[in-house]
């Protein structure tokens, strides 16, 4: 779809950044906070990249004045972060640690402060290590009702100031690395234990909901999910249905359940089939329909090509999290699909596929299956950043993949999409999971490393003065589009 003319973004729209507590915050054992599965995870030996773990982080915790500072001198519309359980439940349930919802409190309030939106996450991904060493975390039903009260916990403590929240970010991350892949927390590799999991965790996303409803009535709640259109690898029959498979099982089994309250039939069936799919209990399927959203909150890095895959083809291969360009290998499910290099795109160090466009088809895709509104929670680039003298870091590559996919955002606002706002990955420099701090995302540079925190100073990237532009002049101008040259 090609249109002779552009319409700009809305008046309203959330220019904005994200983060997570884990990666961000540090300050893991402070003013009462109890570990979380991350806390201990990351200190077995070979999880993570040279050793890193998130217990100083960029020291969030105690510079969170600081960062606000310069996301308000960034002109940020809106500010993405998440909450720590452990640090409000030192136990995962139980007693409330007051000091820990205290420090929400404050970075709320700076916020506000700075007329900048706080978006709240929920969740993401650091569930109280007594939680997963007491039942299982995410494989036991008791998680449902400790899950919403401490939901309900931060609603009536922050309702009042924050709109918009996410409830649990990347379930199809944290539960397939988690119990598939088996290198995220708790570290399984278990089909059945995964699906059931999942089940679980759809569960109290849709009893989070329910509750959201009585307590912030005037909000606006969804979960947010990583989200990559899939591509057939040629226009054989075979990669279409392949690649219509993936598509199902890895996208529509996921946001189905939170649009409908339901389970693609096909991908059911398969794993039915297969003794895989999740048991339901009586009164399953009526608390799942509570869980219908206000919005999808969609991160988006890349696209997947597929073809298909035999019954004896590819299965699941090792990830890059080195930034080895080039050492992922291909991977699949026999008889369903299998990845294959998009001849078409170019990718990152991390072996991710460029693809701007592919947003702009995502965005389509939902928002014609599902007709509601999306917020872009996640969209950026990792990569390698070096300090020139000067206090200098000429991130021109960074630019450029933002650059491009704001743009897609603008096609598919003039396609149609109802999308209310867009949030990069990330403000500051993190802690990148398996990836140590080398994996760059943020618009401000922190000077640490895997081996020294240094004094971890905050100095301003070239990516930070372009997207004050593209904020300042809502969306992409013939000025910050030539910023880049």
């Amino acid at each position: 779809m090609i249109h002779n003319k552009q319409d700009g973004f809305p008046i309203d729209f959330l220019w904005g950044s994200a983060s997570a507590a884990y990666q961000v915050e540090g300050a893991w054992n402070v003013d009462g906070k109890g570990p979380s599965v991350w806390d201990v995870f990351t200190k077995q030996p070979g999880t993570t990249f040279q050793g890193t773990t998130g217990d100083i982080a960029v020291d969030h915790y105690h510079r969170f004045r600081e960062d606000a500072a310069l996301m308000a001198e960034m002109g940020l519309k809106a500010y993405r972060f998440s909450v720590a359980w452990s640090r409000i439940y030192p136990a995962g349930r139980g007693e409330v640690n007051e000091k820990g919802l205290e420090f929400y409190d404050q970075l709320i309030d700076e916020l506000i402060k700075h007329e900048i939106e706080p978006i709240l996450t929920i969740y993401h991904w650091d569930v109280p290590q007594a939680l997963m060493e007491e039942y299982g975390a995410w494989e036991s039903r008791q998680i449902i009702d400790d899950y919403n009260t401490y939901c309900i916990t931060l609603y009536k403590r922050f309702g009042d100031r924050v709109k918009y929240w996410v409830t649990l970010n990347e379930q199809n991350v944290f539960i397939g690395l988690g119990y598939r892949l088996g290198i995220h927390p708790p570290g399984v590799r278990d089909l059945k234990r995964m699906y059931e999991a999942n089940h679980i965790a759809n569960l109290a996303n849709a009893k989070a909901i329910q509750s959201f409803r009585r307590y912030v009535p005037n909000g606006k709640i969804g979960p947010s999910f990583a989200y990559g259109p899939n591509y057939p690898f040629t226009c054989h029959p075979n990669d279409v249905l392949a690649s219509e498979n993936a598509e199902d099982l890895n996208n529509h089994w996921w946001l189905d359940m939170y649009c409908w309250g339901r389970y693609p039939r096909v991908s059911w069936k398969y794993l039915e089939e297969r003794d895989l799919a999740p048991t339901v209990h009586e009164g399953d399927w009526d608390l799942l329909t509570y869980g219908r959203p206000d919005f999808i909150g969609i991160n988006y890095y890349r696209s997947g090509t597929v073809e298909m895959n035999p019954l004896d083809g590819v299965q699941d291969a090792e990830m890059n999290t080195t930034g080895k360009k080039g050492t992922t290998a291909d991977s699949g499910i026999p008889g369903l699909f299998k990845t294959r290099k998009n001849p078409h795109l170019e990718t990152t160090n991390w072996d991710w596929e460029i693809d701007p466009e592919g947003l702009r088809i995502g965005l389509r895709r939902i928002t014609n299956r599902y007709n509601l509104p999306i917020l872009i929670t996640e969209n950026g680039l990792g990569e390698f950043d070096e300090l020139e003298g000067g206090d200098v870091i000429n991130d021109d590559y960074r630019i450029a993949f933002l650059q491009s996919h704001v743009g897609a955002c603008q096609k598919a606002l003039n396609d149609g999409v109802d999308l209310i706002g867009y949030c990069t990955w990330s403000f500051t420099d993190i802690l990148s999971w398996l990836n140590g701090y080398q994996k760059r995302y943020g618009f401000v540079y922190v000077d640490r490393d895997e081996l020294n925190e240094k004094e971890l100073r905050r100095i301003k990237k070239k990516s930070f003065y372009w997207y004050k532009q593209v904020i300042e002049n809502n969306g992409l101008t013939v000025k910050n589009v030539q910023t880049m040259s």
